[in-house]
């Protein structure tokens, strides 16, 4: 191929790379610039929540002690986007031992008010306070005994004039930079929910225990509930022999079982010992002849145990901080009861 030929060849390649890397910068800048636009959303969002830290008055102390002291439930409602925080902040009041449950203030206004009884405290959420489908249920909640707190963000609104208790939600500028979507102020009254959550999480002295009772699902509940004797081995399946049990037929007893230890045990299934997989690896390299040697002769006599009623997480605890893999479980008697070890924790997703 001559020079021009090659010349001919080359010009479309160059081309090419010339207009990659055009679009790469173009979309290099833009990446700038979506970087950029994010970052004055959430600069925007932080100092809306700076604004609503700084506007806590005593309102907030006063809806706070309501929802405390409440005799009944704390029904959330609320409307659009103010309707979607209101669930959320059911959801975490009722997580966080304050009863609660939403409302959908039009389907209230159509037999679902019969949900909200006498002692209830109703928090009624709405950015302009002139909600149309709230302000149409404001009367029949005024014929019941209940507290109603409005968050808005007028103090002059349709909801604040009726609230018993009104807290004041501001913010000086959405970060939509419209200024027509709600942004800045739904994370702000967010927020507001979960002050008033943990407020009362704290005055309750709630505790990880106390969360645990309303997650039983979750990884967390597994953690705080699970007892050891949930998962233990016992009965059949309980790795053990009797104090004199020859070394073979005690070696061949810890291999059926597999849990990788062995309980040595007297007359009245009361712990005298333990033996590991690691103890019998340890004693091939130091013992040349196993005849004669009985399980009273190399076991531990100074076993690491845990109570039935330990949580499990407690046992993943002894076995790190004594470098085992397993446990054996007695009762106050010290009679053997259970075994476990670290496969039993990870099968539970303990670990």
């Amino acid at each position: 191929m001559d020079r021009r030929g090659l010349r001919a060849y080359a010009t479309p390649i160059r081309k090419f790379w010339v207009v990659l890397l055009q679009q790469r910068r173009m979309a290099m800048a833009e990446n700038g610039k979506y970087l950029d636009w994010a970052r004055e959303v959430l600069h925007a969002e932080a100092e809306g929540l700076r604004e609503i830290a700084a506007e806590l008055d005593k309102n907030f102390v006063l809806a706070a002690d309501a929802l405390l002291h409440c005799k009944g439930r704390v029904v959330i409602t609320g409307m659009g986007k103010s309707g979607h925080i209101g669930r959320k902040m059911a959801a975490t009041m009722a997580s966080t031992g304050t009863p609660a449950f939403f409302v959908h203030p039009a389907e209230a206004a159509h037999g679902d008010l019969g949900m909200i009884v006498d002692n209830d405290v109703v928090v009624a959420i709405s950015n302009s306070g002139e909600s149309d489908e709230i302000a149409a249920i404001i009367p029949a909640l005024k014929r019941k005994d209940i507290t109603l707190v409005c968050i808005t963000a007028r103090p002059d609104s349709t909801m604040a004039r009726h609230a018993d208790i009104h807290i004041t939600a501001s913010v000086s500028k959405e970060a939509c930079p419209l200024g027509l979507a709600p942004t800045t102020s739904t994370t702000a009254v967010m927020a507001l929910g979960d002050a008033l959550a943990v407020v009362l999480l704290r005055a309750r002295a709630f505790t990880p225990d106390d969360f645990a009772l309303s997650h039983p699902a979750g990884s967390l509940g597994k953690r705080l509930l699970l007892r050891v004797a949930d998962i233990m081995h016992k009965g059949g399946g309980l790795p053990a022999v009797r104090l004199g049990t020859p070394l073979k037929e005690a070696i061949v007893s810890m291999s059926e079982k597999g849990l990788g230890m062995l309980a040595v045990t007297d007359g009245q299934c009361r712990l005298k010992g333990v033996f590991t997989d690691g103890d019998l690896r340890r004693l091939f390299q130091e013992c040349d002849n196993f005849t004669g040697l009985s399980i009273d002769e190399v076991m531990h006599t100074h076993p690491k145990t845990i109570s039935a009623e330990r949580l499990a997480t407690e046992a993943l605890k002894v076995m790190q901080a004594n470098h085992v893999n397993g446990l054996l479980v007695t009762d106050a008697d010290g009679v053997l009861i259970g075994a476990l070890n670290m496969h039993d924790l990870l099968a539970a997703r303990i670990v």
